[in-house]
């Protein structure tokens, strides 16, 4: 069976280096992209079954990554967890209004990640 693939945009290398193994360690391959840029760039070229995506990131900002993404028949269909330290209320409804998939607040429980991840991919076409 072939590794489902994740890419992780986030700018923070030890963040995504942590992210990778625990992700590798669960049968998934992992791509990174350290912008907003970088990773909208790797979606289109990569076509990932699930992106991981921070919200606060260098050239394009995780919503303007996702409403690109979710904007776009060739890539709606991917599910995106937004990633981030934003917590607020508003921030929340901002990532469902952008097209998220999900939302999960930095920091973060790894297995509640993990089964988030799972699930998200499971579904998907």
């Amino acid at each position: 069976m072939d590794k489902k693939k994740i890419l992780v945009v986030d700018d923070e290398s030890g963040l995504v280096e942590m992210l990778s193994i625990r992700l590798e360690v669960n049968n998934y391959q992992v791509i990174s992209a350290s912008d907003g840029q970088e990773g909208l760039d790797k979606a289109r070229s990569e076509a990932p079954d699930l992106i991981i995506l921070d919200l606060m990131l260098p050239r394009l900002d995780g919503y303007q990554v996702c409403r690109a993404l979710k904007s776009d028949e060739k890539y709606k269909q991917i599910p995106i967890v937004i990633f981030t330290a934003r917590a607020q209320e508003s921030d929340i409804r901002a990532g469902k209004e952008a097209g998220a998939d999900a939302y999960i607040t930095k920091p973060f429980e790894p297995d509640i990640l993990l089964a988030k991840v799972s699930q998200l991919i499971e579904k998907s076409p």
